[in-house]
């Protein structure tokens, strides 16, 4: 694994210098400091973070999130807990979800019966759009 510069002075100049907990560990030639790389997991693009969080916040479940977006609900639920999301609870209403495409959405919108009664947001999914719509549980 090559290092880029040397976290203390930005120098490129170093050798190796051992390892410790299982990773090498190195030393600026210029300023005697030691160092070593922290390893790099899969990263996960912010999108997909924010979404995931925006799509909890709006009432979906960890494991509906993960159908759609494609990642894990053991991370989302990570997330969740990392940036201390509250949902509020409220059980008079009901999201429901659909994936739609561009002209899908507009025909949606057209019938204004689909809308009479509810709560809707539409959000941006990729190439598609995702409506999500409340309306209060029938007795």
């Amino acid at each position: 694994m090559k290092i880029e510069l040397c976290p203390n002075c930005s120098s490129d100049s170093y050798i190796k210098s051992g390892i410790v907990n299982n990773r090498q560990r190195f030393k600026c030639k210029k300023c005697n400091y030691f160092f070593s790389v922290n390893k790099i997991g899969k990263k996960i693009d912010v999108y997909y973070v924010n979404k995931s969080l925006q799509l909890y916040l709006e009432g979906l479940t960890y494991r509906e999130i993960e159908r759609i977006l494609g990642v894990s609900h053991v991370s989302i639920m990570n997330w969740v807990k990392k940036y201390n999301i509250k949902r509020p609870y409220n059980s008079d209403y009901h999201p429901t979800y659909k994936i739609l495409n561009a002209s899908e959405l507009a025909d949606y919108f057209r019938n204004t019966d689909n809308i009479k009664g509810a709560g809707v947001i539409v959000t941006e999914l990729g190439d598609k759009f995702m409506l999500i719509k409340w309306e209060r549980f029938k007795e």
